[in-house]
């Protein structure tokens, strides 16, 4: 499997993610008619020198293919990367990856499709593949989340901390407890036995407490903490304020579980995935009920929806959140007039609409510029500080904005006249 290097510090943006996730639909479109495409991962320590010669060895390798057609293929797609590589003196910051081969064009032809994408996360393994079809399966691994959570499973027996980054689990710690077990002693000794085993109970929760104080206090971007654990002891633990107050704030919810050691910790991510994969849920219908909220006021408050209202809100610095569903899939389009000088921008599901007569004069105008609407508006907000949410379109909430609204919509700053 090819190794990514996803520190604390690499987390993708909502735009680098939708960026990402264009490109790999891009390349997941591509079909070979035989073993065609070539996939080349470099990471960012990999001397160009070193990849040149391993193409030229697969380039001598190729003369085995029994086809003629793919072996004449797969040779000048080798070809091609080599004289790209040319202008490489070494690899960008973050590697490089070459996608590059003959897919299917009408009839029995073929077509030459040539992407470099230099990964938004560090690959850290060298990688060459020849198939039907693109690699992208570690781009794939990018795009998941990877949020950093905090994990408690705890009994009167053990405790065990840890922490949940991205998919990986990683131990911190697991505490044996010395609380003692059930006695059979009666009458005054029945009482001191039960005095010493919550005093040694309270000692075990207050160590546990404190390692995870430790331990998570300090961890930057923790998005929030999972509690589990048999019976009703993880409830005791938190009610009693053995954590700290401001990881208290941070427990999203306790969760019943079998085990207490390090499977437990796993136990706990699985039982709580529905939870975990709910908190963008729940941002996302706080953001679309608040325009819901706007757009019901009798003046339509502070909502603004339809292209080229959002367009213009945008543009004019007055739109405070700008909401867009990561399903839009349109472009905004410039034409000019070279009679009269007029520019018009609009809003199209077609990139490359040529045809378009003047409204003022009548002439032909010419597309000037084609851009994608997501990219293009995040760039305006950004530069006008609008806050940009990009939202699901696998939601309820982000299904209505993609169906109800054309994808984007927003919340202004102050009414504006109409």
């Amino acid at each position: 499997m090819l190794e990514l290097n996803k520190s604390k510090a690499d987390k993708l943006s909502a735009m680098a993610r939708y960026e990402l996730k264009r490109q790999l639909e891009a390349l997941d479109r591509y079909s070979g008619r035989a073993t065609e495409l070539i996939s080349l991962y470099i990471p960012p320590n990999r001397q160009i020198s070193f990849v040149s010669s391993y193409l030229k060895n697969e380039y001598s390798q190729s003369s085995n293919i029994k086809s003629k057609s793919t072996r004449k293929n797969v040779t000048s797609a080798i070809e091609s990367i080599l004289s790209r590589l040319k202008s490489y003196k070494k690899p960008p910051e973050s590697g490089m990856i070459f996608f590059v081969g003959h897919v299917a064009a009408s009839g029995n032809q073929t077509e030459m499709v040539q992407h470099v994408v230099e990964p938004p996360l560090p690959i850290t393994t060298f990688l060459y593949r020849c198939d039907s079809k693109f690699y992208t399966e570690p781009l794939n691994e990018m795009l998941v989340d990877s949020d950093t959570f905090g994990l408690v499973v705890i009994d009167r027996s053990e405790a065990t901390i840890g922490l949940l980054r991205g998919r990986r689990v990683d131990v911190i710690k697991n505490i044996p407890s010395r609380v003692p077990s059930k006695h059979g002693r009666g009458g005054q000794s029945q009482r001191r036995f039960e005095r010493l085993i919550e005093i040694a109970a309270h000692e075990f929760f207050k160590k546990v407490g404190d390692v995870v104080n430790d331990a998570l206090l300090e961890e930057p971007d923790l998005k929030g903490i999972l509690v589990g654990g048999p019976g009703s002891t993880k409830e005791f633990f938190v009610d009693k304020n053995y954590l700290h107050h401001e990881l208290k704030r941070k427990v999203i919810d306790l969760f019943d579980t079998g085990y207490t050691d390090e499977y437990g910790l796993r136990e706990l991510v699985e039982k709580a995935s529905e939870a975990l994969s709910d908190l963008d849920l729940m941002r996302e219908k706080r953001l679309i009920k608040k325009l819901m909220e706007e757009i019901r006021k009798s003046d339509g408050g502070l909502s603004v929806y339809g292209e080229q209202a959002v367009l213009n809100a945008v543009k004019n610095g007055v739109m405070d959140t700008l909401l867009l569903s990561d399903g839009l899939r349109k472009y905004k389009l410039k034409y000019s007039c070279a009679s009269c000088g007029l520019v018009i921008e609009e809003i199209s599901s077609k990139n490359n609409e040529k045809n378009k007569t003047c409204p003022k004069c009548n002439s032909e105008m010419t597309l000037k510029s084609s851009e994608d609407i997501i990219e293009t508006l995040s760039k305006m907000a950004d530069e006008v500080g609008t806050k940009v949410e990009l939202i699901s379109a696998d939601s309820v909430e982000g299904d209505m904005l993609l169906k109800a609204f054309s994808g984007l919509a927003g919340i202004l700053r102050f009414k504006v006249a109409s």
